[in-house]
């Protein structure tokens, strides 16, 4: 009977294997079919099936004619299917193996919307938080990337919409600070509301966040019994009031129309 059943096992793995390969849409296709299939499937927000077909193109096809755009392709693809973690790995694989590409402003440029659009929980999902209250990290780590388009790329598309979310996220970052410094202010640690307020005042200047901070500092100072430098706080807000100096909060710019056919106008394949 034990020999019987190993050859009826071999027998069935062989069949099961070939039904896997028989599931396999792509067999038999060259690399321009990959490609063009892949992209379809991009633009039709079909992302889980165009990064199947980006992956098998890039595994036989990793030296040829569309491996630089599908790897970009890929990482815009990974975005846009909630996969930041997959989209910054092939980004910043396209930098480290293409420094001198014609495209390496769009893969920083994207690497700091993925930053700038975390994955986010199921709760934030349910009941969403204003996102200056989250974990500042993945804020820093967009403001770099984007600053990286701007200093290293100053004429490339991009600079200009980087710019806007440099300003954007510096403010959100200042109002990270201004939450701190209510949540002590709430607790009773004036000296360290205090504190959180001044560093706002100072390295956060141009920010709509000035006018709380001045707020609390005045409201701590007090509360400790240091009466001067509450007045001064108070003189300096009213100053900046009276002068129109205090800046507006700014609007989070949305993903420019272009960015998804990017690809296409960079023609990777061509450079």
């Amino acid at each position: 009977m034990v020999r019987l059943i190993f050859p009826l096992f071999l027998v069935l793995l062989y069949s099961g294997c070939s039904s896997l390969e028989e599931k396999d849409d792509t067999l038999g296709w060259d690399a321009q079919t990959l490609f063009n299939q892949a992209n379809d499937k991009l633009k039709a927000g079909n992302y889980t099936k165009a990064i199947y077909y980006y992956d098998r193109l890039a595994a036989r096809y990793p030296y040829g004619d569309f491996t630089q755009q599908s790897q970009l392709n890929k990482a815009y693809a990974h975005y846009r299917a909630n996969e930041p973690a997959a989209a910054l790995a092939t980004a910043n694989d396209f930098i480290r193996f293409n420094p001198r590409h014609a495209a390496v402003a769009y893969a920083h440029y994207l690497k700091g919307l993925i930053h700038f659009t975390p994955d986010v929980g199921l709760l934030d999902r349910i009941m969403p938080t204003d996102s200056a209250q989250r974990d500042p990290g993945s804020t820093l780590e967009a403001y770099h990337d984007f600053a990286k388009v701007v200093q290293d790329f100053p004429n490339s598309r991009y600079a200009k919409d980087a710019r806007q979310r440099m300003l954007f996220l510096r403010n959100n970052l200042a109002r990270n600070e201004i939450y701190i410094a209510r949540y002590y202010l709430k607790r009773g640690a004036f000296l360290a509301a205090a504190n959180r307020a001044n560093y706002v005042v100072k390295h956060y200047a141009r920010t709509p966040s000035v006018k709380p901070a001045l707020e609390i500092m005045q409201q701590a100072y007090t509360q400790l019994g240091l009466d001067q430098l509450a007045a001064d706080a108070r003189k300096v807000l009213a100053f900046n009031q009276n002068n129109g100096s205090l800046i507006e909060p700014s609007t989070l710019p949305a993903d420019p129309s272009w960015l998804q056919s990017a690809w296409e106008y960079l023609e990777l394949d061509k450079n």
